[in-house]
């Protein structure tokens, strides 16, 4: 390659394995350590490549479907052998690239990947509560209006935060919180909103902003299952903008768990376009410390011996100084290669998630008199995360029986989360601070059947709802076997 006889792009193959005798063999060339890096790495993906067709045949389980999964192929395994012959471990080149592209992707200025969505959550939330925002901070008390039927992990950190979840009413059919109820929430002890667009369907997003505007409340997006999900948003603008959700509120929450529109294993991400909030949601996710330097640099700032911070001694090591208290939420850098061929495929999945819900909405349409199908608002173009479906009350049959019936016929089944979180244990066996639409402070140990009733969607949800799956993994044919098996079991019951 040094000398031209053989070029960087060429081709060797190998036909047969020989011996040869040393002293018929003849030096053309030393190779630079880059270079056989480069080949030593080419040789390593082709074992990868063939290793993965010839197994690959075997990692999905004959007859069932679940109601969600991964797509991988034989790129990740080459980044994720890429990543092994770093010997980094830790963040490093391809956790980089990521973030860079990942912000690229959105349309944001600021990206951090963090080891999972629930933890994007801690981190938006804590961020919210920081020294560093002044008067804006959230404070012991301060509320944060949310949903019940939601993923525990979007209401957890606001408890783990001292703070108080104000939960609202949502819409069947969107299963989204109810916008006329969040104005009916706020109090004078009212920060934030934290809401999910729930299963990848979009909220009203205008009017969330509205009641943010008015009332200076901070938005966290829990985008984990809305991933390419897009809105039409005309708010402080007369002109219908289209984006992304995840880049309307002042952060946004991303899982990448292999049941979402991409993964890498466990992992997630925050985004934001404010660079204070950046720079905080940095410091919480790598322990708390100050500093701001990459994993495996020092002295970025060239200060790092030079600053007076707290009462520490003047000079003291700016890698150990902790302006938060913080936690280690980072990922690896196998995770991170995994995600940079996610996000290259992330445009077709979305295509084929959509499509996939067209045709099971198509495929169940002539079963509305006994189903709340899904739908979006006007304003919205979701990428569905699953199919959720409602079984209206009638006499024939419920939940239960249409679960049963699809699980023994290999069809995966799913619950909306938590269904109602106030009724969940942990809930039932604490004494949390929480507020019901405009009640006022009531504990979740000692809530009574009258208090559930202020939020009567949610308890019908969590009683008549469940969603299968529509994951790009799925091919059509399975598509219509899930909408048949459904015409069979209403002919059987209806």
């Amino acid at each position: 390659m040094e000398k031209g006889t053989l070029h960087e792009n060429c081709i060797v193959l190998i036909d047969e394995l020989m011996t040869v005798k040393p002293e018929l063999c003849t030096k053309v060339a030393r190779l630079k350590k880059d270079k056989l890096d480069r080949i030593l790495r080419i040789f390593a993906h082709y074992a990868g490549y063939f290793y993965y067709k010839s197994t690959s045949n075997k990692r999905m389980t004959a007859g069932y479907i679940p109601p969600s999964g991964k797509v991988l192929d034989e790129n990740e395994l080459f980044n994720m052998i890429d990543a092994s012959l770093d010997m980094w471990l830790t963040a490093g080149r391809f956790h980089d690239e990521f973030e860079n592209r990942f912000a690229v992707f959105l349309g944001v200025k600021h990206a951090l990947a963090v080891n999972s969505g629930s933890s994007a959550n801690l981190l938006a939330v804590s961020a919210l509560t920081s020294h560093r925002l002044g008067d804006r901070r959230l404070m012991e008390g301060d509320e944060v209006i949310t949903v019940a039927a939601a993923f525990p992990t979007t209401v957890a950190p606001i408890v783990q935060n001292g703070l108080v979840p104000v939960f609202a009413d949502i819409e069947p059919g969107t299963y989204n919180i109810e916008p006329a109820k969040i104005e009916n929430a706020v109090s004078g002890k009212t920060k934030a909103i934290c809401i999910a667009h729930t299963l990848g369907n979009p909220f009203d997003i205008d009017k969330v902003l509205e009641v943010c505007d008015k009332y200076k409340l901070f938005l966290i997006e829990d985008n984990c299952d809305a991933l390419g999900s897009k809105y039409a948003s005309t708010a402080g603008s007369n002109e219908s903008i289209k984006k992304y959700t995840g880049t309307f509120g002042d952060i946004a929450t991303f899982s990448f768990y292999p049941a979402h529109h991409i993964t890498m294993g466990e992992g997630g991400a925050v985004a934001t376009d404010d660079p204070l909030l950046n720079k905080i949601m940095l410091s919480i996710r790598d322990w708390g410390r100050d500093c701001w330097c990459r994993t495996g640099k020092d002295n970025t700032c060239n200060q790092r011996f030079s600053q007076k911070h707290g009462k520490l001694p003047e000079g003291y090591d700016h890698k150990y100084v902790y302006s938060h208290l913080g936690y280690n939420l980072k990922i690896t850098d196998w995770q991170a290669a995994i995600g940079l061929e996610q996000l290259i495929k992330l445009p077709k999945f979305i295509e084929r998630r959509k499509e996939n819900f067209r045709l099971l909405h198509d495929g169940l349409k002539r079963f509305e008199k006994y189903f709340i199908l899904p739908r979006t608002i006007a304003k919205s173009d979701a990428a569905w995360f699953g199919f959720p479906i409602t079984v209206k009350e009638n006499k024939k049959f419920d939940k239960n029986k249409i679960v049963r019936f699809l699980e023994e016929h290999n069809i995966g089944t799913r619950q909306l989360f938590a269904g109602n979180v106030l009724r969940q244990p942990f809930f039932l066996n604490n004494e949390i601070k929480i507020r019901i639409g405009n009640s006022k402070i009531l504990l979740s140990n000692s809530l009574t059947e009258d208090d559930y009733k202020m939020m009567p969607n949610t308890d019908m949800i969590m009683a008549n709802t469940f969603w299968i799956g529509i994951w790009p993994g799925l091919q059509q044919e399975q598509i219509e076997y899930m909408a048949k098996k459904i015409g069979e079991f209403v002919t059987l019951h209806g």
